[in-house]
Protein backbone atom coordinates (compact mmCIF):
# COMPACT_ATOMS: atom_id res chain seq x y z
CA UNK A 1 0.00 0.00 0.00
CA UNK A 2 1.16 3.21 -0.86
CA UNK A 3 1.29 6.60 1.73
CA UNK A 4 -1.02 9.54 0.69
CA UNK A 5 2.38 11.83 0.20
CA UNK A 6 3.88 9.06 -2.27
CA UNK A 7 0.64 8.85 -4.35
CA UNK A 8 0.93 12.41 -4.28
CA UNK A 9 4.11 11.96 -5.24
CA UNK A 10 3.58 9.74 -8.16
CA UNK A 11 0.45 12.03 -9.24
CA UNK A 12 2.67 15.09 -9.86
CA UNK A 13 5.80 12.90 -11.43
CA UNK A 14 2.44 11.33 -14.12
CA UNK A 15 1.09 15.01 -14.39
CA UNK A 16 4.42 16.29 -14.92
CA UNK A 17 5.50 13.68 -18.03
CA UNK A 18 2.16 13.89 -19.29
CA UNK A 19 3.09 18.30 -19.38
CA UNK A 20 6.45 16.94 -20.74
CA UNK A 21 4.94 14.99 -23.98
CA UNK A 22 2.88 17.98 -24.82
CA UNK A 23 4.71 19.78 -27.93
CA UNK A 24 7.16 22.36 -27.34
CA UNK A 25 5.51 25.13 -28.73
CA UNK A 26 2.40 24.28 -26.09
CA UNK A 27 4.33 23.92 -23.10
CA UNK A 28 6.30 27.50 -23.86
CA UNK A 29 2.86 29.07 -24.69
CA UNK A 30 0.94 28.01 -21.76
CA UNK A 31 4.14 28.39 -19.26
CA UNK A 32 5.25 32.06 -20.77
CA UNK A 33 2.54 33.64 -22.17
CA UNK A 34 -1.21 31.44 -21.76
CA UNK A 35 -1.25 31.25 -17.97
CA UNK A 36 0.43 34.89 -16.87
CA UNK A 37 -0.96 36.48 -19.39
CA UNK A 38 -4.57 35.80 -17.73
CA UNK A 39 -2.71 35.48 -14.25
CA UNK A 40 -1.67 39.06 -14.94
CA UNK A 41 -5.07 40.56 -14.66
CA UNK A 42 -4.88 40.80 -11.08
CA UNK A 43 -2.93 43.52 -11.09
CA UNK A 44 -5.37 45.59 -13.00
CA UNK A 45 -8.41 44.95 -10.86
CA UNK A 46 -8.66 48.37 -9.78
CA UNK A 47 -9.19 49.35 -13.51
CA UNK A 48 -12.18 50.26 -15.31
CA UNK A 49 -13.79 46.87 -14.89
CA UNK A 50 -10.68 45.45 -13.94
CA UNK A 51 -12.53 42.97 -11.34
CA UNK A 52 -14.59 41.11 -14.53
CA UNK A 53 -11.50 40.99 -16.60
CA UNK A 54 -10.02 39.23 -14.04
CA UNK A 55 -12.57 36.99 -12.87
CA UNK A 56 -13.67 35.62 -16.56
CA UNK A 57 -9.13 35.54 -16.94
CA UNK A 58 -8.88 33.26 -14.08
CA UNK A 59 -11.80 31.54 -13.28
CA UNK A 60 -11.57 29.49 -16.70
CA UNK A 61 -8.01 28.14 -16.32
CA UNK A 62 -8.76 27.26 -11.56
CA UNK A 63 -11.27 23.67 -12.62
CA UNK A 64 -7.91 22.22 -14.98
CA UNK A 65 -6.34 21.80 -11.57
CA UNK A 66 -8.79 19.56 -10.73
CA UNK A 67 -8.80 17.81 -14.37
CA UNK A 68 -5.18 17.28 -14.37
CA UNK A 69 -5.16 15.80 -11.02
CA UNK A 70 -8.31 13.62 -12.33
CA UNK A 71 -6.57 12.84 -15.39
CA UNK A 72 -3.10 12.58 -13.59
CA UNK A 73 -2.26 15.09 -16.76
CA UNK A 74 -3.18 17.12 -19.50
CA UNK A 75 -5.78 16.20 -21.76
CA UNK A 76 -8.48 18.16 -24.29
CA UNK A 77 -11.01 18.19 -21.06
CA UNK A 78 -9.17 21.34 -20.34
CA UNK A 79 -10.57 23.20 -23.06
CA UNK A 80 -13.84 22.91 -21.87
CA UNK A 81 -13.41 25.31 -19.14
CA UNK A 82 -12.24 28.19 -21.28
CA UNK A 83 -15.03 28.16 -23.37
CA UNK A 84 -17.71 30.07 -21.26
CA UNK A 85 -15.55 32.59 -19.30
CA UNK A 86 -12.90 33.46 -22.22
CA UNK A 87 -15.64 33.53 -24.76
CA UNK A 88 -17.11 36.09 -22.91
CA UNK A 89 -14.21 37.76 -21.99
CA UNK A 90 -13.18 37.89 -25.91
CA UNK A 91 -17.19 39.31 -26.46
CA UNK A 92 -16.49 41.82 -23.51
CA UNK A 93 -13.10 43.17 -24.84
CA UNK A 94 -14.36 43.54 -28.58
CA UNK A 95 -17.80 45.30 -27.89
CA UNK A 96 -18.06 46.74 -24.44
CA UNK A 97 -14.43 47.45 -23.79
CA UNK A 98 -13.41 49.40 -20.56
CA UNK A 99 -11.92 52.87 -20.86
CA UNK A 100 -8.12 52.06 -20.66
CA UNK A 101 -4.92 54.34 -21.40
CA UNK A 102 -1.18 53.37 -21.19
CA UNK A 103 -0.40 49.69 -19.54
CA UNK A 104 -4.01 48.95 -18.92
CA UNK A 105 -4.99 49.36 -22.91
CA UNK A 106 -1.62 47.59 -24.18
CA UNK A 107 -2.78 44.84 -21.37
CA UNK A 108 -6.26 44.25 -22.77
CA UNK A 109 -5.20 44.51 -26.14
CA UNK A 110 -2.44 41.68 -25.03
CA UNK A 111 -5.24 39.48 -23.09
CA UNK A 112 -7.39 39.47 -26.12
CA UNK A 113 -4.99 38.23 -28.78
CA UNK A 114 -4.01 35.45 -26.32
CA UNK A 115 -7.62 34.31 -25.24
CA UNK A 116 -8.23 34.03 -29.31
CA UNK A 117 -5.52 32.26 -30.36
CA UNK A 118 -6.21 30.10 -27.17
CA UNK A 119 -9.75 29.35 -28.24
CA UNK A 120 -8.75 28.68 -31.42
CA UNK A 121 -7.21 25.73 -30.44
CA UNK A 122 -9.85 25.26 -27.18
CA UNK A 123 -13.17 24.78 -29.35
CA UNK A 124 -11.57 22.00 -31.88
CA UNK A 125 -10.63 19.94 -28.33
CA UNK A 126 -13.54 20.45 -26.23
CA UNK A 127 -15.37 19.51 -29.33
CA UNK A 128 -12.71 16.49 -29.79
CA UNK A 129 -13.17 15.50 -25.49
CA UNK A 130 -17.15 15.55 -26.07
CA UNK A 131 -16.78 13.00 -29.00
CA UNK A 132 -15.06 11.13 -26.85
CA UNK A 133 -11.26 11.33 -26.95
CA UNK A 134 -10.17 10.98 -23.87
CA UNK A 135 -6.46 10.48 -24.17
CA UNK A 136 -3.76 11.88 -21.73
CA UNK A 137 -0.53 13.17 -23.32
CA UNK A 138 2.32 11.30 -22.36
CA UNK A 139 0.10 7.99 -21.86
Amino acid sequence: MTSSREGSRYMAADIWHSFRALPGWVQIWVVFLLVPINVASVFFIDKPMGLWVALLANIAMLPNLWVMIHDRGFSKLMALPHIVPWTALVLLLVFARPEATGAYDTYLWILLATNVVSLAFDYPDAIAWLKGNRAVAGR
